[in-house]
């Protein structure tokens, strides 16, 4: 396998300000340089999220995955043979890793590394259940007042459109080494990598063109999911999505619309998968696409507003 885990998305935007506003308002630390604002979890060395200004419209620069440096050499070819393309660095990012574009014009940038530091445990979120008494002789949650904000732990997965879904999964299977994990019919998909990896680390949604979705953060309980989400939301007053469940992955969520119509999401729980020979991946049906439970799905939930502005400039010609 050559792709072994998440490592950072970027976006170009036509102002770092209100991007720098949002993601440290989520608990994202950031270091300025030039006209970049980079963004990691407190404690982490991997840059999440990068934005760089100065873009006439918000769209998908790149993303960044973490490789196995040993099996890099395998992958140029078999880049080549399913239809996409080495590239250069593009101007303001190191010649590091490999840089590619996949068949429908993602840029991808696999990056060198070891498998990501592990994060250190923290208690254990517990809940009684009927028979089942794991909590007693003491409250289960401490008055708001003692609560720390909320802070991500670590980028666990970004979701990216495409106009091909099971075109794109079959990419990133053949060329990169991943595993389609579920999906439902060719309109949504969920890949992860061979051996210990979260259910998904990157996932498709159809659209008319690329673009970016949004880029998902671990958190440690449910009740940081919750606390978290409504926070962020209350104080970017831009649309918003749960608390609730999804079905594919069985992760909690929580998400928050940024300054440009995409999403962050807080998550916690989700499905694991160690070794994918013990996996045997689902076709969804459509109720279970989305959610298995939660609030009612924001009307542009799934809407490429990269797809729209792409439409535009090239009806006036530019």
């Amino acid at each position: 396998m050559a792709v072994i885990g998440p490592y950072g998305v970027a976006l170009e935007v036509p102002d770092l300000k209100p991007g720098i506003e949002f993601y440290t308002a989520a608990g994202l630390t950031v270091d300025t340089q030039d006209n970049q604002a980079r963004f990691s979890c407190q404690g982490r060395d991997e840059i999440c999220i990068v934005l760089i200004g100065g873009a006439a419209r918000k769209r998908l620069h790149h993303l960044t995955l973490r490789a196995d440096p040993a099996r890099l050499d395998q992958v140029p070819e078999a880049v080549r043979q399913q239809g996409g393309k080495l590239i250069e660095a593009p101007d303001g990012f190191e010649d590091s890793g490999l840089w590619l574009l996949d068949p429908y014009g993602t840029t991808i940038q696999l990056l060198g590394e070891p498998p990501e530091a592990p994060l250190d445990s923290v208690d254990r979120f517990e809940i009684n259940q009927p028979g089942r008494i794991v909590r007693s002789d003491r409250s289960g949650i401490p008055a708001k007042a003692a609560i720390d904000p909320v802070q991500p732990l670590r980028l666990g997965h970004v979701l990216l459109y495409t106009p091909d879904v099971m075109g794109s999964v079959a990419f990133f299977s053949d060329a990169l080494g991943m595993r389609l994990t579920d999906h439902h019919a060719d309109v949504v998909a969920f890949m992860c990598t061979p051996r210990n990896s979260d259910h998904h680390v990157v996932a498709f949604a159809r659209s008319r063109g690329i673009g970016f979705h949004h880029a998902s953060f671990q958190v440690s309980t449910p009740d940081d999911v919750g606390r978290g989400g409504r926070a962020l939301a209350d104080r970017s007053r831009r649309g918003d999505w749960g608390f609730g469940r999804h079905t594919i992955g069985a992760n909690f969520f929580h998400y928050i619309q940024d300054p440009w119509g995409s999403w962050f999401e807080y998550f916690s729980d989700i499905d694991y998968i160690s070794d994918y020979s013990r996996w045997t991946p689902t076709d969804y049906g459509a109720e279970d696409s989305l959610y298995n439970w939660g609030p009612d799905v924001p009307e542009d939930f799934v809407h490429n507003y990269e797809a729209d502005a792409a439409e535009q400039v090239a009806a006036i010609g530019f």
